[in-house]
């Protein structure tokens, strides 16, 4: 009988069976929670990169309204350009101050705009705002009245009648929005661009 019990693993056999089925469930747990982790963390980052380019593609700022123009003393080319600026829908503040307006016409090649008048550069100015505090933040539900003076530009540029002209709004964050108009045919005192 002592033979027997020495040569029987039976007691053996299901502690080992055991051991191992131990041994697989801890490498499993390890084994999910770190591929856990990592889609977790590849899903966090997949989202911060979709909503970062869905802010960088969307314009914040969007025309309000129409354009106006003014005509020279002699109504003979255009002197300003005024439009109404806000943000778009769900867009964050843009700050006017870091935002730059691109004037192009035939006669005009690109110049770049800044916000505020200085007498060896040209600028835009923020004709009137149209909010409750006094900054120059475009926040929700505020608009900007922008005068652009084409006279400052100086040189031979001008925009005459029929004449083609963009302006290309550039946002510190965010894809610039381009406005095109045309001068109409004959030029009057005050005009709306279509």
């Amino acid at each position: 009988m002592f033979n027997k019990l020495q040569k029987s693993e039976k007691g053996f056999t299901g502690l080992e069976a055991a051991i191992v089925l131990v041994a697989f469930v801890v490498v499993a747990a390890v084994f999910s929670y770190v591929m856990l982790g990592a889609g977790f963390y590849t899903t966090q980052k997949s989202q911060e990169v979709v909503h970062t380019g869905v802010k960088q593609a969307s314009s914040s700022v969007e025309l309000s309204g129409d354009v106006m123009a003014r005509g020279d003393n002699g109504l003979t080319e255009i002197d300003s350009v005024t439009l109404f600026l806000q943000l778009t829908s769900g867009g964050s503040a843009v700050d006017m101050n870091k935002t730059l307006i691109v004037v192009s016409a035939p006669d005009i090649s690109p110049v770049d705009l800044k916000l505020g008048a200085t007498a060896d550069a040209v600028n835009f100015a923020i004709a009137d705002k149209f909010n409750d505090n006094d900054d120059e933040l475009i926040d929700r539900f505020e608009k900007f009245e922008i005068t652009i003076n084409l006279n400052a530009i100086g040189g031979a540029a001008s925009i005459t009648p029929n004449d083609q002209f963009q302006l290309e709004i550039k946002p510190p964050q965010g894809a610039s929005y381009t406005i095109q108009r045309q001068a109409p045919p004959s030029i009057g005192a005050i005009m709306t661009l279509v």
